[in-house]
């Protein structure tokens, strides 16, 4: 005993420090084997004492383990916790109901309720309570919201835009534009927006001081109830987030409006190719408010539009936007004739220019009929192919 404890001593320098578990637990071991009480030097009886009585629990904690049934799969146990996840109602017993019934799984509620992941207790928020991304899918034709995008006049004035949209049909409602925003413009907003008689029974905005106890008790007037969305979670309001970055990247970074009604009249102009003519891939793809004709039925090839019809174009927004659209032709139109696009006269004459200026030596140039023309001759008489040598210089160009 005197030796093990000159060792420890001589190992630590003289320096005092605490033992190791194994230094402890040869201590203990040598002091069953001799008396103790008089040969401890470097630490108390007690202490020792206090060593053997830890020993002692460990060992029965060993001992008295649970020794059940064996658990289950790893893959099961996976199973049951993604179950859980995903329906946060469910209990353990019809966690094990559904894998009993309609999986050919043996497992108890007691063995469910084991590998089942265990949720924080929140004040105020009981357990299994639905997720928010499940509340918006369930309420969606009945949620409206609304928020602020900015912009940025020539002389660094802010302007901003209100926008307002449903969220089931991600249709915009109401679009408007001010230099100086405030509580009661944003009610009135709301209140023009908002039909009495539209169904409308929640209002999603977030916490700016715009959105005041005033606007939200108006909006109790008008029978909504208004969700707020958390602090610093806009992933809360995230259809109205994602709204407004399109509008940035669709319009408000590429313009740079000189008065607050050219930038109001750009706007409402987008929403309403945002509306009609704007295809969503979360609709199917589809429209919000689908123009007349919209959306075309399929055709029977993949990859072509009708032999009768071309594709025409309109521009919006001065060009920065374009919708199309299918034209029906004559029959006895050419094939070149489906992708033509609705561009003015000039620009066609400079496009034929640019594109006989990179013919080969011998081109073939399809002859046009005088504008005096009748679409019915041009039927009865298809256009004639006639073939030309390539010519020394522009003005050599056949007409």
């Amino acid at each position: 005993m005197l030796e093990k404890q000159l060792a420890s001593c001589l190992e630590r320098g003289l320096k005092p420090s605490t033992l190791s578990d194994p230094q402890r637990l040869s201590l203990v071991l040598l002091a069953k084997l001799a008396g103790f009480r008089d040969a401890v030097v470097i630490v108390k009886p007690r202490t020792l004492i206090a060593w053997e009585r830890k020993i002692k629990a460990f060992d029965w904690w060993i001992r008295s383990r649970r020794r059940g049934r064996p658990p289950l799969p790893r893959e099961l146990q996976l199973l049951i916790r993604r179950m859980a996840l995903e329906n946060p109602t469910w209990t353990a017993g019809r966690i094990a109901r559904e894998l009993g019934t309609k999986l050919p799984v043996d497992a108890d509620t007691e063995s469910v309720r084991k590998y089942m992941p265990r949720k924080p207790a929140r004040r105020g928020v009981p357990r299994g309570d639905q997720q928010w991304s499940s509340f918006i899918h369930n309420h969606a034709k009945v949620i409206v919201a609304c928020d602020f995008a900015v912009s940025m006049r020539l002389r660094f004035q802010v302007l901003y835009v209100f926008v307002m949209m449903e969220i089931g049909s991600r249709r915009i409602l109401h679009v408007n534009v001010t230099d100086h925003p405030t509580a009661e413009w944003t009610t009135q907003q709301l209140r023009t927006a908002i039909p009495a008689d539209a169904g409308y029974r929640y209002l999603l905005h977030d916490r700016d001081s715009i959105f005041s106890r005033d606007l939200d008790a108006a909006m109790g007037r008008l029978d909504l109830k208004v969700l707020r969305s958390p602090v610093r979670a806009p992933r809360a309001n995230a259809f109205v987030e994602r709204l407004i970055g399109s509008l940035r990247r669709e319009l408000l970074d590429w313009v740079i409006p000189l008065t607050e009604n050219q930038l109001r009249a750009l706007v409402h102009e987008w929403a309403e190719h945002y509306n009609r003519e704007r295809p969503h891939m979360s609709l199917g793809p589809g429209f919000p408010h689908p123009a007349e004709g919209l959306p075309v039925p399929r055709g029977e090839h993949r990859h072509r539009p009708p032999a009768n019809s071309r594709v025409v174009s309109k521009p919006v927004l001065a060009g920065l936007h374009h919708e199309y659209r299918l034209e029906k032709i004559a029959a006895q139109a050419t094939r070149s004739s489906l992708f033509a696009q609705s561009v003015p006269r000039s620009a066609q004459s400079r496009s034929t220019s640019m594109r006989l200026h990179l013919t080969p030596n011998i081109f073939l140039d399809a002859v046009r009929p005088s504008a005096s023309d009748s679409l019915a001759n041009r039927t009865n008489n298809p256009p004639v192919t006639t073939a030309h040598p390539a010519p020394s210089s522009f003005q050599d160009w056949p007409t």
